[in-house]
């Protein structure tokens, strides 16, 4: 057995014991919501979680269903392949429990156990991919700048997010796409869409891939593939829903997430340095200079900066993402390989969580694993994979620390202003250096393509 062989299963068996040691942590609130979900899908038909004909109000319009757990009461918002993966997971824990379904330790592993799963996922179709087409060393790295990232660690077997869940199926969907298997790509992404709505950021990059890899003239034909197979999948997952007569109900619960009332919810972007501002700017003249730029941030709603007098900030945070989207699609437009096309993946959910209003701080998570395979082929992005993970990873412990009863955040004023804002300066920079690399490598690409042209340097 060779040093490097050692090095990397002592790589893998750290990343596993370090996620197996954080599985019973509390991880966050959002984990008590999963417990909730998963202890109903459990006792009931998961279909009928977000309410039936039977929730219908005094003048028949649908309403969400209330369900409750351990004194916790709430209703459901997440797609439907959410609710199924908690579901097993839930009545795998009502076995295992003896049918009490204690709220304890073990279930906060069980819930939690879907993000891990995924996450053994990723790490093998980034062994599979980035080995099929560079290495066995460059597949390595790969893994390990993924299965030992601070961010990665910290997201999902810690403080107990699902994004793995939906993360897996849309980097299938782009490595499906660029090897030419249209349906399989929408079908994937379709499933990751419905998993969790924030997938629809990276659709842009499979919709890329599924145009520019292949035969010009077999385009229609591909994106006819595409379509069908998105379109199956998606009846496949939401007809327990429609047959229980929840459709109305799941699209009034969806409907809530495009309207959070928050400027920014605990994401250190754009919108957090806006929300600081406008606090220091009101409180200024009673607080004082210091005591104002110095006190911590908090979440502002959207609708009191309106009541003040300032612009609608989710039209104008829409408007930045969509730009920011057209421009990445144009400017990668002549991508061909997987690295760059993952590239404009990352970069979108980048866009997407920097200058979006109403993103949560985990939403930027996304973003890791896409450079990170970007990375693997372009080293240019190998600086943004390393930026990401740090400025997430950040994002997460400054708010979080290492969950519920754990603790171990950095301290916010440590840096006098409070540190999230800090980080939120630095991210918007961060993005902006993404944005200069993804243009250079574009340009590099467009020209490894013209007849006659030397090879651009990886």
């Amino acid at each position: 057995m060779t040093a490097s062989t050692v090095r990397f299963a002592a790589i893998l068996l750290a990343g596993a014991l370090l996620r197996v040691i954080a599985l019973p942590e509390q991880g966050t609130g959002d984990t008590t919501i999963w417990k909730v979900w998963a202890y109903n899908a459990a006792r009931h038909d998961v279909a009928e979680l977000y309410g039936t004909t039977a929730d219908r109000g005094p003048n028949g319009e649908p309403q969400r269903r209330v369900i409750e757990f351990a004194g916790n009461e709430m209703t459901v918002d997440y797609p439907p392949l959410a609710l199924y993966e908690l579901g097993l997971v839930g009545r795998a824990y009502w076995s295992w429990s003896g049918r009490h379904f204690p709220n304890t330790a073990a279930l906060s592993a069980f819930v939690k156990l879907p993000s891990v799963a995924s996450e053994v996922g990723l790490v093998l179709l980034l062994f599979f991919a980035v080995r099929r087409s560079i290495g066995l060393a460059t597949a390595q790295w790969a893994i390990a700048a993924y299965w030992l990232n601070p961010a990665a660690l910290i997201d999902a077997s810690d403080l107990g997010y699902l994004d793995p869940q939906f993360i897996l199926p849309a980097a299938a969907a782009i490595v499906a796409a660029v090897y030419e298997w249209p349906a399989a790509a929408g079908a994937l992404i379709a499933a990751a869409v419905l998993t969790k709505a924030q997938a629809l950021f990276i659709a842009p990059a499979v919709a890329l891939a599924v145009w520019s890899c292949g035969a010009p003239e077999h385009r229609i034909g591909r994106f006819m593939r595409f379509g069908t197979g998105g379109l199956a999948c998606a009846a496949v997952i939401i007809a327990p829903v429609a047959i229980a007569g929840g459709w109305p109900n799941m699209v009034l619960a969806l409907s809530r997430l495009a309207s959070h009332d928050m400027l920014s919810a605990n994401s250190c972007n754009l919108w957090w340095i806006a929300g600081y501002v406008l606090r220091v700017r009101d409180s200024v003249h009673d607080l004082g200079i210091w005591t104002a730029v110095t006190a911590p941030a908090r979440i502002l709603g959207i609708e009191r900066v309106v009541e003040l007098g300032y612009p609608n900030a989710r039209t104008i945070g829409t408007a930045l993402v969509a730009a920011s989207t057209i421009w990445t699609l144009w400017t990668a437009r002549r991508a061909r390989d997987l690295w760059l096309i993952s590239a404009v993946g990352a970069f979108v959910v980048h866009a997407y969580a920097t200058l979006g209003a109403q993103v949560h701080e985990n939403h930027m998570f996304a973003a890791v694993p896409l450079a990170i395979l970007a990375a693997s082929g372009r080293s240019a992005f190998r600086g943004i994979a390393a930026a990401l993970s740090a400025i997430v990873a950040l994002n997460l412990n400054l708010f979080y620390g290492f969950g519920l009863g754990v603790g171990y955040a950095l301290p916010r004023s440590v840096t006098i202003i409070d540190a999230t804002v800090v980080l939120a300066l630095i991210n918007c920079a961060a993005l902006a250096w993404h944005a200069a690399t993804l243009a250079t490598v574009s340009r590099a690409a467009a020209l490894e393509k013209l007849p006659g042209a030397a090879p651009a340097a990886s």
